[in-house]
């Protein structure tokens, strides 16, 4: 099977931050609807602790959990030790990588996508990401979201690699 195609799906504040405590410091139902139709019937990729801070096994969805430790294993995931074995055993033409830092960072060289929620807040938080770089990043949509109901304003954004 030739490599599949490689989306990155986050959210991240104005400042980078994309999570506080192994949790996202907003709660944006838009956000978490858009999560699941993007992700519905696709593997996902994530780290062990994206893995833990899900409320339950997603449906629909199947769980390939990038870890170091080569003992771990919990009901749902498919535990893996590397970015090829990901990807070997997701076998699917496209697959969607969730999280955390450390997994973003490993597939972005390999990325073909990203769908970003840009969200406007620059809350405290523990994990961050670089906003996609636009030398090697084009966006190709955007639709704005106003603040509403005590959330805040944000956007979802995606962008495509440029190729030369």
């Amino acid at each position: 099977m030739n490599r599949p195609e490689i989306t990155l799906i986050l959210a991240r504040a104005e400042n980078g931050i994309i999570g506080a405590n192994g949790k996202m410091p907003w709660h944006l139902p838009a956000d978490l609807r858009r999560f699941k139709q993007l992700t519905m019937g696709r593997p996902m990729i994530m780290g062990r602790k994206t893995f833990d801070s899900l409320p339950a096994i997603l449906e629909g969805r199947r769980h390939i959990v990038l870890t170091r430790d080569p003992e771990w294993q919990d009901e749902g995931a498919e535990p893996v030790a590397t970015v090829e074995e990901a990807l070997k055993l997701a076998n699917a033409p496209h697959v969607m990588v969730i999280g955390g830092a450390e997994i973003h960072n490993l597939f972005l060289p390999l990325a073909d996508r990203i769908e970003l929620t840009e969200v406007a807040l620059s809350p405290e938080g523990d994990a961050s990401i670089a906003a996609p770089d636009r030398n090697e990043w084009q966006e190709i949509a955007r639709e704005d979201q106003p603040a509403a109901d005590g959330r805040p304003a944000f956007a979802f954004v995606t962008f495509a690699r440029k190729r030369p």
